[in-house]
């Protein structure tokens, strides 16, 4: 203990804050007369009691001297993981002392059992917060204004709301916002969830399955300085774009829309693209290129999946790098992927594409046919991976036969299958 002790505060402050807990950080203070006071500037606390319900009122009178003891000018990560006995009068009393201590980062977990009210003091006390984190919250509306001047992150966990317009109100509030997570939970008494922030660079919107609305519920999203996009919602909503997104570079977009081609004809600019759509027809309208596209990933869940992938190779032409996998399990009644062959080759698998990795490769006669095309017309292939969804070591070594004979147009191309050490 002598040696850790001789170590600079800088780096043992450094050490406190990787402890899990701030009961942990507080009982260095017994090992020595150096330590009885550091922990009073270490950078982060983190104060968890899901695990204590018995000890709450103990746990609480911690919590309130640990901050009215603290020392140091800025508290960088204020966490709270708060189990269902949390009172909204201690958290009240606790974002008062984040103030107090200019914290930086503000993350409030409650169990998922229960959720906790937080006070309006949140929207008005917090002026230095850098990153607000919340889950299993319920926000209340405010007469008074909402102010965030600094916040940059912002993630909204399965939280509830006064309304959507209060949602609206909380974002155009927040002038310098970077980063947005939003996980939209049933009840959560928000059917439009409109995102209109000019500085917002990245954008992660999930929707719970769980969600049951009546009315019609979507999203609205005015970011025309986006750089990065996940949306995630397979409830049968909508999605409005306001203005175009000419910056962004990676998107994600796992939809069940009926009408994508304004989220799609809104990303042109994306170089890394994850796509699970419904649709191929109306995933976007004919004429839209995707110029700048090198990575793409599709997924296999749907009937229409190949037909899609298509579309984008023919309007992909820099693609180098293509992954199909299944993000979901197909329903029972879906009819078979239906195969087409192209009258002619798309651009990218000519002269571009480098690689092909296929997840949960099945080897059906559309398969099959799909991956015979891009070996025979990609010239300048480099690998293909192919991961067989079947255990049956007969079944996959069908597979090897069928695409080992498929011919390759480049000399180069490797064909290689996870159940076989080397490349065929």
């Amino acid at each position: 203990m002598d040696r850790i002790s001789e170590l600079p505060d800088e780096l043992l402050l450094r050490v406190l804050s990787l402890l899990p807990s701030a009961k942990d950080v507080v009982a260095t203070m017994v090992l020595s007369k150096r330590w009885q006071f550091l922990w009073m500037f270490v950078p982060k606390l983190v104060f968890d009691d899901r695990y204590q319900d018995i000890y709450y009122a103990r746990f609480s009178r911690f919590v309130d001297r640990s901050l009215i003891l603290y020392k140091a000018p800025i508290l960088e990560t204020l966490h709270f993981k708060l189990g269902k006995t949390c009172g909204a009068s201690d958290i009240h009393v606790w974002i008062r002392a984040a103030d107090k201590c200019s914290v930086r980062e503000l993350v409030i977990e409650i169990d998922t059992s229960s959720s906790a009210i937080l006070p309006r003091s949140l929207y008005t006390e917090c002026s230095m917060l850098v990153t607000l984190k919340l889950k299993n919250t319920i926000l209340v509306d405010v007469s008074s204004s909402v102010s965030f001047p600094s916040l940059k992150t912002l993630g909204l966990l399965s939280v509830k709301y006064p309304s959507g317009d209060f949602v609206q109100r909380l974002l155009s509030n927040c002038p310098v916002l970077k980063d947005l997570r939003v996980e939209q939970c049933p009840g959560d008494n928000v059917n439009i969830f409109t995102v209109k922030v000019a500085s917002l660079k990245s954008l992660c919107l999930h929707t719970s399955n769980d969600r049951v609305v009546e009315d019609a519920h979507g999203l609205v999203i005015d970011a025309p300085c986006l750089e990065w996009l996940d949306l995630l919602d397979n409830t049968g909503g909508f999605c409005i774009i306001e203005n175009n997104m000419p910056n962004i570079v990676n998107a994600h977009i796992d939809v069940t829309y009926s009408l994508p081609g304004k989220i799609m004809t809104s990303i042109t600019s994306v170089e890394r693209l994850d796509l699970c759509l419904l649709t191929s027809k109306d995933a976007y309208p004919v004429g839209s290129i995707f110029c700048r596209l090198v990575y793409l990933k599709i997924c296999t869940c749907e009937t229409e999946w190949l037909n899609l992938l298509m579309r984008v190779l023919g309007d992909s032409p820099k693609l180098r790098a293509l992954r199909l996998e299944r993000y979901h399990a197909c329903r029972a009644s879906q009819s078979r992927p239906y195969w087409s062959e192209p009258s002619s080759v798309p651009e990218c698998v000519l002269s571009n594409l480098e690689t092909l990795e296929w997840e949960d490769y099945e080897g059906t006669e559309e398969e099959k046919e799909m991956a015979a095309f891009i070996l025979r017309s990609g010239s300048c292939l480099k690998k293909v991976t192919i991961n067989p969804i079947s255990t049956s070591l007969l079944k996959k070594l069908e597979m090897i036969k069928d695409l080992s004979f498929s011919p390759r147009s480049s000399p180069t191309c490797r064909l290689s299958f996870d159940c076989c050490e080397g490349d065929q």
